[in-house]
């Protein structure tokens, strides 16, 4: 029994690193025009975007908190630092990635990462639909060409449309890898489907272009053949000053919230994939190390790539292994596949990605109206239009602190009071509900302080104290009883809201009786 045991482990254990290779080299085939496109994006060269993610990619899988997740230059990263770039130059580049890993190691170090908990799954469901928009319209300038033309002896270059026969028969070829991708699990889930379709259109490309017709392809995208070296130390040409401080500062902050947004919310939804938790605090280091060692490599930084680590995932990657392989095999086909990798029609690799798109988008989303709360449905709306008009981290920041107004407006109304008069007139406020900045004027208008008797309890056992708005708006209901010639007494606060009330007796004065003080005075208690 025991040995059919371990017959069975290494079978699965063969299985699990034999996906791993095979989504591994399946991911970073489709890293190759992604890395292009946001080379592009940032106005670098599209080798310094590749030898990017093999760095990124390789450090980050090394100390990963997830498993299975993929890092890269992303796009996000690449919009934040464009106009550095193109004002400033590489070096300052390089130092603004070196201190924006510094950062995000900082935060991973201080622990804060466990405030990712707080964003709604409202803002995680407008995350992925917008995040699928944006890889969806990001694909199609994958079906232009450049097109030079000189006014006045000065040539300007622009991306036009192909040729209306080669735009149709690149579609086809969209459609007809979408479709491999499709049937292929259906007859075996020995290789991943993605794999299986880059290499037959690879295939038929070839073939083609011996016919005499030519696929766009990635040396065709790029406009240069993707051929280069081992990644070398350099050290960023600034001057170690607070002026260059205070250019680079700020980008650096933006990319590191940026980076690691898309890196946290990247790891949930692979959470959710996987039925796994990952260790959130440990990715943050990872990005921050990965970040850090790229800026002394004349990296242009990255993150987290949702739609990659999607790719790996449905690929069949699990481990850490599989993340490592992806620049590796990167890497290799930049030393020495440079002749496969320029040949991969373009029409494949968006193929991948189109697929990629009908995954990530949450489609059943498009029929909660009417079974969700209308506020979620709109934070889902703000956080999709944002993540597509904007960036990553507005549309997650905008998202939550709508779910948090939201929620803040809806506790806020749910407060009321029971009424009682004890034996001796006076009467009793049981307050139901918590009082905080949200619900403080509902709070205000339950008391009828002109036609109450001249002592009033107010009863807290049912009720909570959350935040100075509520000891304040309590010490103003005291100051118009006190001002009507009236008394108030509070009672059965929570030892929580009696710390409130210690910290602010400087402050604010009110008449809190404990039932130990006067347990058979009131007899409710």
């Amino acid at each position: 029994m025991k040995r059919h045991h371990v017959l069975t482990q290494l079978k699965e254990n063969k299985h699990m690193i034999k996906n791993d290779l095979l989504s591994g080299v399946t991911v970073a085939l489709a890293l190759i025009p992604e890395s292009v496109a946001f080379a592009f994006v940032a106005g670098v060269s599209p080798i310094l975007s590749l030898q990017t993610a093999v760095m990124i990619g390789f450090i980050a899988a090394l100390f990963t908190g997830r498993p299975g997740m993929i890092s890269s230059s992303t796009a996000a990263i690449a919009v934040v630092f464009a106009a550095l770039i193109r004002t400033h130059g590489l070096d300052y580049l390089f130092a603004t990635v070196v201190l924006m890993g510094i950062i995000q190691i900082t935060i991973g170090a201080l622990r804060l990462g466990k405030f990712a908990r707080i964003i709604p799954h409202p803002v995680m469901l407008g995350f992925l639909n917008g995040l699928s928009i944006v890889i969806f319209i990001a694909q199609w300038d994958q079906f232009k060409i450049n097109q030079i033309t000189t006014v006045n002896g000065i040539e300007t270059v622009e991306r036009v449309w192909l040729p209306s026969t080669d735009l149709l028969i690149m579609i086809g070829f969209v459609i007809l890898t979408m479709l491999i991708i499709h049937f292929v699990p259906k007859l075996t889930r020995a290789v991943p489907a993605s794999l299986v379709a880059i290499i037959s259109l690879t295939i038929i490309s070839v073939v083609l272009s011996r016919l005499g017709y030519h696929l766009q392809t990635v040396q065709d995208f790029a406009g240069m053949e993707l051929k280069g070296s081992l990644p070398s130390f350099y050290l960023p040409r600034v001057p170690l000053n607070f002026e260059t401080l205070s250019i680079i500062a700020p980008y650096a902050f933006i990319g590191a919230l940026v980076g690691l947004t898309e890196a946290v919310l990247t790891l949930r939804v692979i959470d959710e994939m996987t039925n796994t938790r990952g260790r959130t605090n440990k990715e943050i280091i990872a990005q921050g190390l990965a970040n850090f060692v790229n800026g002394f490599f004349g990296g242009m930084g990255g993150d987290a790539m949702i739609g990659q680590s999607i790719i790996n995932i449905k690929s069949g990657g699990r481990t850490r292994l599989s993340s490592m392989v992806a620049p590796i095999t990167l890497l290799i086909f930049i030393l020495f596949g440079a002749s496969f990798v320029n040949v991969i029609p373009l029409a494949g690799l968006v193929g991948v990605m189109f697929m990629v798109v009908v995954g990530t988008f949450k489609w059943e989303s498009l029929k909660y109206a009417g079974k969700i709360p209308r506020q979620d449905i709109l934070v889902i709306l703000i956080v999709t239009v944002l993540t597509v008009f904007t960036d990553l981290a507005t549309a997650v920041i905008a998202g939550v602190i709508t779910s948090a107004l939201m929620f803040a407006w809806e506790k806020g109304r749910v407060i009321y009071t029971n009424n009682e008069f004890e034996y001796d007139g006076s009467k009793i406020y049981k307050i139901n509900g918590s009082i905080f900045f949200g619900s403080v004027l509902n709070f205000k208008e339950l008391f009828t302080i002109e036609e109450d008797p001249d002592h009033v309890v107010i009863d807290f056992k049912y009720a909570k104290v959350m935040d100075h708005s509520a000891i304040e708006a309590i010490h103003a209901i005291n100051g118009r009883y006190h001002d009507a010639g009236k008394k108030v007494t509070l009672i059965r606060l929570s030892d929580d809201c009696k710390n409130i009330f210690d910290n602010a007796k400087d402050i604010i004065h009110v008449d809190i009786v404990s039932n130990e003080e006067n347990p058979s005075r009131y007899s409710y208690v």
